[in-house]
């Protein structure tokens, strides 16, 4: 670790791309926390339109790190793709302040391949400030993950609340600003994490074709060609089905391949069980999603509708319910980090599928709070507040035994030549998990958002589906633990 400089225990780079990292969130997560009421309340499309929609952008959100981290591997570099990935962002959000439907469905293609980018490749770029076996990596890629978090609050307290008090377009500015500001620090930081392999045009990027355009600049081009297809398939939704199932089943085949390649040159027997083990944390990472995600939907509307808001005689905005969860990221995410620590000091730091598991239940539990806060309904048929701080507490705990080592777990698992592409895998997961999301949250609540159930209907519908999931996601939980060892074992040593 000679080629970095240490700052308070970590590399130097790492605290730029925090930083960068924050003021991205700030722009994805002011898009995120505004975009279903903006839908309902602006544009007047109903619950289930609405959520379908919210489904098939954040479902493309998370596809787009597949192809971002596969073209920063073999043509872009990491640096590159970051850059080009924030300016596109940028441009997008403020693309929406057009204020029809026609510059909000142009604005969130740019903001989708902005984020494919972005988002897959400064993770990878944490990743590589570590040497494999650095014991710091998990605590490292927990403090990124405060930094996603403190720009998950700024976009859940102040654009929330600009965006609903003030006009939704004053939300998306804002959000827009805040990612001009992660481009500029991580422009003016880039010498801090520059000894870091792959940040640079590759050579095959360099290959000119044609004797006109090098590889690397017809990347560019032909980025910009899939804002009109991402257009088109967030109106067209239902054809994501079929295309994040033949991703997936593709990226499976490519993984699988990827081990056997890798063991067959370096004449071992792990890396085809290590891709099997990171399929199988897919599959779990996509349900624990699914469900989590139905905070900027069903859980927004939720808040909007049945929960009772008032604070001393103020009234929080619904978008503004969402912050609970950055913020109690931010309060326990320091334990965390060095909680972690502590218990592999003393041998007792939990298996990474039993850290899944843990983190599914606490997650099933925060859903069948919701059972609890029907027995204090008021006359409104509305919950106590107190009803979401808990769930979002407890799914929030869950998080933070699931997502940062999600993310340490990808890059110790793959390949070092494929680690843009690993981690382009594992944000399809959450791709399917979002657009899977969206349909749940289709199905949730929705006819009370069209006049067509009274209130208490509408409430009781809430609670029976945040219910069912709870009970289904503690079956998944009894199934990850019981899987415990044989998926060790396919990690061949990975902690």
């Amino acid at each position: 670790m000679n080629n970095f400089g240490i700052a308070k225990g970590h590399p130097n780079g790492l605290m730029t791309l925090f930083f960068s990292e924050m003021w991205e969130r700030v722009c994805y997560y002011g898009m995120r926390v505004l975009l279903t009421l903006y839908l309902v309340k602006s544009l007047m499309k109903g619950d289930a339109e609405a959520a379908l929609i919210y489904g098939a952008y954040t479902g493309l959100v998370y596809a787009a790190p597949i192809l971002g981290g596969q073209m920063a591997d073999k043509y872009l570099g990491y640096k590159n793709a970051v850059l080009l990935g924030a300016i596109l962002m940028a441009i997008g959000e403020f693309l929406i302040l057009g204020g029809t439907e026609h510059f909000l469905l142009i604005g969130m293609g740019a903001l989708i391949v902005g984020n494919g980018y972005f988002k897959a490749n400064i993770s990878t770029i944490v990743g590589k400030l570590y040497e494999d076996d650095d014991p710091r990596r998990d605590s490292g890629f927990t403090i990124f993950y405060i930094g996603i978090n403190i720009g998950a609050l700024i976009a859940t307290t102040l654009i929330a609340y600009i965006g609903e008090t003030y006009g939704f377009k004053y939300g998306f500015a804002l959000a827009g600003l805040g990612m001009l500001l992660g481009l500029f620090i991580f422009w003016s930081g880039r010498k801090s994490f520059a000894a870091a392999e792959g940040l640079e045009i590759t050579p095959e990027g360099k290959e000119k074709l044609g004797g006109i355009l090098t590889k690397a600049q017809l990347v560019v081009i032909a980025s910009l060609l899939l804002i009109p297809v991402c257009y088109f398939l967030i109106l067209q939704n239902s054809w994501m089905d079929y295309i994040l199932i033949s991703l997936f089943i593709l990226i499976v085949i490519s993984m699988v391949r990827a081990g056997i390649k890798a063991d067959a040159e370096n004449n071992v027997k792990i890396w085809k069980d290590r891709m099997i083990a990171l399929i199988i944390f897919m599959v779990i990472n996509i349900a624990f999603w699914a469900c989590f995600e139905q905070a900027g939907t069903s859980l927004t509307l939720f808040a909007d509708r049945n929960v009772d808001r008032n604070i001393f005689g103020w009234e929080m905005p619904a978008s503004m319910t969402q912050f609970f969860n950055p913020f109690f990221i931010i309060t326990f995410g320091s334990i965390f980090s060095v909680m972690w620590v502590k218990l592999s000091e003393i041998g007792r730091n939990p298996s990474i599928p039993l850290k899944f598991a843990f983190g599914v239940i606490q997650l099933a539990l925060g859903f069948l709070v919701t059972i609890i806060g029907l027995q204090f309904v008021n006359s409104d048929y509305q919950v106590p507040l107190l009803t979401l701080i808990v769930l979002y507490l407890l799914h929030t705990t869950g998080e933070l035994f699931l997502s940062p080592i999600g993310l340490s777990m990808v890059t110790k698992l793959s390949p070092k030549n494929i680690a843009g592409t690993a981690m382009g895998a594992w944000f399809l997961s959450f791709a399917i998990a979002n657009y899977l999301g969206g349909k749940i949250a289709a199905i949730t609540g929705g006819h009370a958002g069209e006049g067509t159930a009274s209130a208490a209907e509408g409430l009781a519908n809430y609670i029976e589906v945040f219910s069912t999931i709870g009970y289904v996601l503690l079956g998944l939980a009894v199934v990850i633990i019981l899987l415990n060892k044989p998926i060790q074992k396919l990690m061949h040593g990975v902690k």
